[in-house]
């Protein structure tokens, strides 16, 4: 089963690279070219996972390396409350919805939970998506802490383990200091936050619809180090994560025509900001060569509309 799984994944990548024209080859390798200067650069320790999801074609550095998530563990907590809506809409019992309510109490808030600390306890009621929607708009951590209680952490990892993402972990709650100093952390690698996504994207998480009201919220507008460069307007499904010395981000941007997956995380920092420049700089170079592809013909030539030359 191991070479079956091997061949498969080597045949994915020479189809990705046989999909590519001559030229196109050449922007990747300007692509790569850049991912190496600021890896070179950067006083810290840096994973990119990237791919088109048109031609799926790739391009990786420490890939299989186990970084911390901070917050971008967020999306697996959220991946997994959205099966298991799916789940309920199927008639299993016991499963969370997206409509649940909670009623906010005092008792489940902690640091860095903008939305939440301003509610009124035992007064103010929310819905699950509610919930998810704070978790992405401002990584609100005491969110994130009912949903983990109510979809359940084993849960979330036996999602993950049904994806094949054995190295990315849901081990603590947000803020759990105990935990982490315990070396409980909350991991994942480049390679597998991009197959998370990949597998979100493509409705391997949950069908159509759901999916698509999942990107939505993941799309919430926010502070993105992947979005901050990149045009007004265009949608980037991407949580980041923060901690001391790291700094993540993981996304989809929704190029028209041309949607890729982005990964990058950085730890061991010297500087965190030199970590949130070096996901910005990378963003908007991916940008720069997928948004071309999604305009140009097979030669390279971008046809506008209102392009009259001959």
């Amino acid at each position: 089963m191991l070479l079956v799984a091997l061949l498969a994944v080597s045949l994915q990548a020479q189809t990705g690279q046989a999909s590519l024209s001559t030229k196109q080859k050449v922007l990747w390798q300007r692509l790569e070219s850049t991912i190496d200067r600021v890896d070179q650069e950067l006083d810290g320790v840096m994973g990119v996972a990237i791919e088109d999801l048109n031609s799926g074609q790739k391009a990786f550095r420490r890939e299989d390396e186990v970084f911390p998530q901070a917050s971008t563990i967020k999306v697996a907590v959220l991946a997994e409350l959205y099966h298991q809506n799916q789940q309920s809409l199927q008639g299993v019992p016991g499963k969370a919805k997206l409509t649940d309510t909670y009623t906010v109490q005092a008792s489940d808030l902690v640091a860095d939970s903008d939305i939440m600390g301003g509610l009124t306890p035992g007064v103010s009621r929310v819905t699950n998506r509610d919930l998810a929607t704070m978790v992405v708009a401002v990584s609100d951590n005491s969110a994130t802490n009912v949903l983990i209680d109510r979809v359940g952490m084993d849960n979330v990892n036996a999602l993950l383990d049904n994806l094949g993402l054995t190295h990315t972990r849901l081990r603590r709650k947000m803020m759990d200091i105990k935990a982490a100093g315990e070396g409980r952390e909350n991991v994942s690698t480049p390679r597998e936050m991009l197959s998370l996504l990949e597998q979100i994207y493509g409705g391997k998480v949950v069908h159509k619809e759901l999916t698509g009201d999942l990107i939505k919220v993941l799309s919430t507008h926010k502070e993105s180090w992947i979005a901050r460069d990149l045009p007004e307007g265009l949608r980037v499904a991407d949580k980041t994560g923060e901690l001391e010395g790291v700094r993540n981000d993981c996304g989809i941007v929704l190029v028209s025509n041309r949607p890729y997956i982005l990964c990058v995380m950085t730890t061991y920092l010297s500087k965190e900001r030199d970590g949130e420049e070096a996901i910005t700089r990378l963003s908007t170079t991916a940008y720069s060569m997928f948004d071309r592809m999604a305009r140009t013909s097979e030669y390279g030539r971008v046809v506008s509309p209102k392009d009259s030359s001959h």
